[in-house]
């Protein structure tokens, strides 16, 4: 019943940008979908294998019981006629019938291997290492779900889980009979052979009301992505990263979103998620593509070819993210990990429109910046953007209202040594900035210090797009360096998930 419901990304953004009630603390909750979709996940696998180790020790017994011939009430029960008017209750119906058999030609039996079938395949090929190296692989066996659905759905259609009937019951007491059965047959006994009756399937009521409420979610995405996708200009950045910058009838997104894009001529099927770095005041929306498995690498080589037409490109979204909330903090701290800094560039470009149209509503006072690659050619990305903000806050006099910091985590010997000679000039000879490129990864305990004894009474968002590893430090940090006292300067972290 719950595991579809952390998916309807639909019905997640409405009851983030349109429920006020979801404006507290609970409204975090909702950027927990996946962890949550997972954890059902788990408690599925959890129940499923009790589930079946119960049925094969039901199946023993019931076995047991037909090849029984000490004249036991579970003997005479397993014993009862296959018949309408002595209806049974061992399914296994002779003693030369297997287990096996009985598994593959009953309703329950034959259901229940093929949606066990489907869960472990579900299960596996969504692990890290698949979904990250295997996109495809855990995409597509991912939509099995609707086989395991629909098998669940009729898995109790054969009435293998089997009561006495009321009428019976209302003719034999359970409690009294049963210590009278070898006298069921005698005409003088008050006791007749009981009947019994498959029990309804249930669990269609379960998966009914959650699966309607995805149907309609699947609709709502279709007709959204049929819409028309003009693309407007396309840039190739260093390190293999594709700019694409588009423009859709009524398309209106927040700062942060994220949206789902398809490429028909790559794939028909394949939906792949990337976050939004236009801000809400352009004319256009854009994505950053990194080349970083098949899809991605196919859809940068369409792309780059020549002389051939545009490719069209599908849209579905913008869905809400963590990052909506950025501008409800008086401090926010982004780190951005590599291609990570996408939804960070959208916060930023909004900022700059904000100081352009002096816009007296921003709640936020300073914002810290911390974006960590691997190669050097990746600051490119956004190099005009820092820039720009640089210019800006110098001319409005608000230099102290953006601190970013670029941490460059891969580099030769060759290179470090000239960056040292060249420390004194104005700007940094990698990016072409003010700032400095810092060489080694952040001391996180030294910056959280920093900024808990620079804002001793503020509440302080930290969004994060990246790596777990670097979500563990951070959400520790955000621990560590919370004040007790409520009124003091806090630390509220925040992950970006898909």
């Amino acid at each position: 019943m719950l595991i579809l419901l952390p998916v309807c990304r639909n019905l997640l953004s409405f009851l983030r940008g349109t429920c006020s009630f979801y404006r507290s603390t609970l409204r975090k909750q909702l950027d927990h979908n996946l962890a949550f979709h997972k954890l059902v996940g788990y408690m599925i696998c959890l129940h499923t294998a009790i589930h079946i180790i119960a049925h094969l020790f039901n199946l023993e017994r019931y076995s047991r019981s037909r090849q029984a011939t000490d004249g036991s009430l579970a003997s005479i029960l397993s014993n009862l006629p296959h018949q309408e008017n002595y209806s049974w209750l061992n399914p296994i119906q002779s003693p030369n019938t297997t287990v096996v058999y009985v598994t593959f030609t009953s309703i329950a039996g034959l259901t229940g291997v093929i949606i066990t079938m489907a869960l472990v395949l579900m299960v596996t090929s969504a692990m890290e290492f698949i979904r990250r190296s295997y996109f495809e692989v855990f995409w597509y066996t991912h939509h099995i779900f609707i086989i395991y659905f629909i098998g669940l759905g009729i898995h109790g259609l054969g009435g293998i889980v089997r009561g006495q009937t009321e009428e019976s019951m209302a003719e034999n007491h359970p409690h009294k009979c049963a210590e009278f059965f070898e006298k069921w047959d005698d005409p003088a006994s008050h006791c007749k052979p009981p009947q019994f009756e498959g029990l309804p399937a249930e669990s269609w009521k379960w998966i009914l009301a959650p699966g309607i409420l995805y149907i309609f979610e699947r609709i709502l995405r279709f007709y959204r992505s049929q819409q028309k996708v003009v693309i407007t200009k396309v840039v190739m950045h260093p390190s293999k990263v594709l700019e694409l910058q588009m423009h859709k009838h009524g398309f209106s997104m927040e700062v942060g979103q994220y949206i789902f894009v398809n490429c028909p001529s790559i794939s028909n099927l394949e939906w792949h998620p990337f976050t939004l770095t236009s801000a809400p005041e352009e004319d256009f929306f854009s994505i950053h593509i990194r080349a970083v498995g098949d899809w991605t690498e196919n859809l940068i080589r369409t792309f780059e070819k020549q002389y051939s037409p545009v490719p069209r490109i599908q849209v579905d979204g913008p869905f809400g993210t963590a990052s909506e909330d950025v501008f409800q903090y008086e401090v926010a701290v982004l780190v951005g990990a590599g291609i990570g800094v996408t939804p960070f560039a959208s916060i930023l470009k909004s900022i700059w429109y904000k100081f352009q149209h002096a816009d007296q509503n921003l709640k936020t006072q300073k914002i810290y910046f911390y974006w960590i690659c691997r190669e050097m050619g990746a600051f490119a990305w956004f190099n005009d953007l820092l820039a720009s903000l640089e210019q800006e806050m110098e001319e409005l006099g608000k230099v102290g209202f953006l601190n970013y910091r670029l941490f460059l985590t891969g580099w030769d010997s060759n290179f470090a040594g000239h960056a040292a000679l060249n420390f004194d000039k104005a700007n940094d000879i990698l990016t072409g900035l003010k700032q400095k490129t810092f060489f080694g990864r952040p001391k996180w305990d030294n910056e959280f210090s920093t900024i808990a004894t620079a804002h001793p009474k503020s509440a302080v968002g930290v969004f994060l797009c990246g790596p777990q590893t670097l979500a563990k430090s951070l959400s520790k940090c955000c621990c560590q360096y919370s004040s007790l006292d409520p009124r003091k300067v806090q630390f509220y972290f925040n992950k970006e998930n898909f």
